[in-house]
């Protein structure tokens, strides 16, 4: 996604934009994970949707057989139908913010 930039008529203000439009939030929940945690243990689905957004360390999306590494201040959004699971793969905790949407 974008890049920290200073927003008009802003002063000692960066911002990045996460997401766009992403369906209609059920809910959010924050996790702290520690050193090696994570899961499911076995990658699971369901008919909703997460967003998720890394604010400290970093996380491993396994998605099927793709892996994406989210680092502090990225997004991405995990397709439901999709067989996914979560693993910090940081030095130390990593703290995560997902919200639950259902498509549309």
């Amino acid at each position: 996604m974008s890049e920290f930039t200073t927003i008009p008529n802003h002063v000692k203000f960066k911002a990045k934009k996460l997401f766009g439009e992403s369906g209609r939030i059920i809910d959010g929940s924050i996790a702290y994970i520690d050193l090696e945690g994570g899961g499911p243990v076995e990658q699971h689905t369901h008919e909703h949707d997460h967003l998720f957004i890394v604010t400290q360390g970093a996380a491993k999306l396994l998605l099927g057989e793709e892996e994406i590494i989210l680092k502090k201040d990225e997004a991405y959004l995990v397709k439901g139908s999709i067989p996914h699971a979560t693993w910090n793969v940081s030095d130390g905790e990593t703290v995560m913010i997902g919200i639950t949407v259902m498509p549309e």
